[in-house]
């Protein structure tokens, strides 16, 4: 009772906290584009203030997505097991990532205190203030775990994790003088071998990472553990990061709005009297809403609850319709805004707009190929109990959709003509949605708007700190020189580019 009592306060402490910080993010930024664009006077501190503010909606982020279990992991093999396996695969995850909770706390608090001489050159306040968030973070993601742990009503689970979890630590420490003569092997232990199996056993993502870089470096080498907060901060401090959230909220609020709505019915109205019409729609939809909202699984709850009901009254079958969503979700990796293509430019500091330019023709190219999928599999469907919408329905769908359709232009016309950035542009598009959900959809629904705000935190918190371990992951392969070998050997490779590329295609197929 104590347990469940301490973990209520917290939560709820902590899911206002990430909604008032998801907040203050959109108005600092929309505030700075405003005075900017419109005053033209520039306010030098907003994107000082919006980074540390970020760096604490990461963390923060990161504790609600653990105690709402929503961090990400690979659950293919955990659900094959029998029930009591499931149990203890689950309790050993929990007990994996308080584990490296627990090895990284005092190195976070060192980083912290080693940046309160450091002021910020806009605030002139000491940039502790922001790098306080990684020991306060991790210290509360301690704390939720052991709570969680605690509500476990199995004890023999606990311990057999937690026994589990002390011999692998056990034998890698014994193993010590070994494991340091090997080299570059430990890269394939640690890197391969820890990643590989933790991942199986579905620990989370993030803390998969995290444990075998900091097993990597504590083990083998002589690099201070804080090292790996600092890189950790570096990868999740990318303010271009800051258009994840954004557009995760945005991605909701046209859901909420019903403008998704109003988009999807008029392409229903245009192509439903079509064999597979719907199927269609479901593929354009994807494609057209992804171009706003930038995240799947908002793409995906705008779409599915307005296509799924009339699919399945025309017989399409569950199995058919989960499929086609999930290949148009896969479509929507590379559409703008994409959060893929963002991190991606934002880790390998290739250009945003130039990852946006490239990624709309795979995109083009799946949605066709998956249309030619639809004509084949609906060719013979029964149509006779289908009502084509007269040409005066169309319209009128056409005129209510309108102001949904125009804000994927809305957002592209602001960043090609520069009144904001590729971070910013997401509050004009959230602004937008705003006054169109209250003035021309009057569909607002005030009670959504904290569980969306707490929803946003969550998923950008588990992202970001796969980023961030990620980040130290990288860092780490980097100094023991695997990065030069690998570069060299890409750079060997028969066929040029072209080699490149086909290689390329298979690493990533695998991974």
């Amino acid at each position: 009772a104590v347990a469940t009592f301490v973990d209520n306060v917290v939560g709820t402490i902590g899911e206002w906290a990430v909604a008032a910080l998801v907040v203050a993010e959109i108005v600092i930024l929309f505030a700075g584009v405003v005075s900017r664009y419109v005053f033209q006077e520039p306010i030098l501190w907003s994107d000082e203030l919006a980074s540390i503010l970020f760096l604490w909606l990461a963390m923060l982020g990161a504790v609600v997505a653990l105690r709402r279990g929503e961090h990400m992991r690979m659950t293919a093999i955990v659900g094959m097991v029998s029930p009591r396996w499931r149990a203890f695969l689950d309790v050993f995850a929990m007990t994996a990532a308080l584990t490296f909770l627990a090895l990284i706390i005092h190195p976070a608090v060192e980083f912290a205190t080693d940046e309160v001489m450091i002021t910020t050159p806009a605030l002139d306040i000491s940039n502790a203030w922001r790098a306080a968030a990684l020991p306060i973070g991790s210290g509360l993601m301690i704390l939720t775990a052991l709570l969680r742990m605690l509500r476990i009503g199995d004890w023999r689970l606990v311990i057999a994790s937690v026994v589990a979890i002390g011999a692998i630590v056990g034998v890698l420490l014994g193993l010590e003088p070994v494991l340091r003569d090997l080299g570059n092997l430990n890269l394939i232990i640690f890197f391969v071998g820890i990643v590989f199996v933790s991942v199986l056993a579905g620990v989370p993502i993030a803390f998969s990472f995290g444990l075998a870089t900091v097993g990597y470096l504590s083990i083998t080498t002589n690099v201070p553990l804080p090292v790996v907060i600092g890189r950790m901060d570096e990868g999740m401090s990318h303010l271009i990061l800051l258009s994840v959230p954004l557009f995760v909220f945005l991605g909701l609020l046209i859901e909420m709005t019903g403008m998704a709505r109003a988009m999807v019915e008029f392409l229903g109205n245009l192509l439903g009297h079509v064999r597979g019409g719907l199927s269609y729609v479901l593929v354009g939809s994807m494609y057209l809403v992804s171009g706003i909202s930038g995240s799947k699984a908002a793409d995906m709850a705008a779409v599915a609850p307005v296509l799924f009901p009339e699919m399945q009254k025309r017989g399409a079958k569950r199995g058919d319709l989960v499929a086609l969503l999930s290949a148009t979700g896969a479509q929507t990796e590379t559409i703008p805004p994409s959060l893929v293509l963002i991190t991606i430019g934002s880790v390998t500091g290739i250009s945003i707009a130039a990852l946006f330019t490239g990624g709309l023709l795979p995109a083009v190219v799946l949605a066709a190929a998956l249309c030619v999928v639809v004509w084949f599999r609906y060719r013979h469907e029964d149509l006779s109990g289908v009502r084509r919408a007269t040409r005066g329905e169309i319209l009128r769908s056409l005129v209510i959709a309108s102001p949904a359709i125009a804000l994927p232009f809305v957002i592209r016309a602001a960043v090609i003509r520069g009144v904001a950035t590729a971070t910013e542009v997401s509050t004009i598009g959230i602004v937008y949605a705003v006054i169109a959900g209250l003035l021309v959809y009057r569909c607002f629904p005030w009670r959504r708007l904290r569980p969306m705000l707490v929803e946003t935190a969550a998923l950008s918190g588990a992202i970001l700190l796969i980023i961030g371990a990620a980040t130290a992951m990288a860092w780490s392969l980097t100094q023991s020189g695997f990065s030069q070998d690998l570069t060299r050997i890409m750079a060997s490779l028969p066929g040029g580019a072209a080699g490149f590329i086909a290689v390329s295609i298979v690493v990533f197929i695998v991974l």
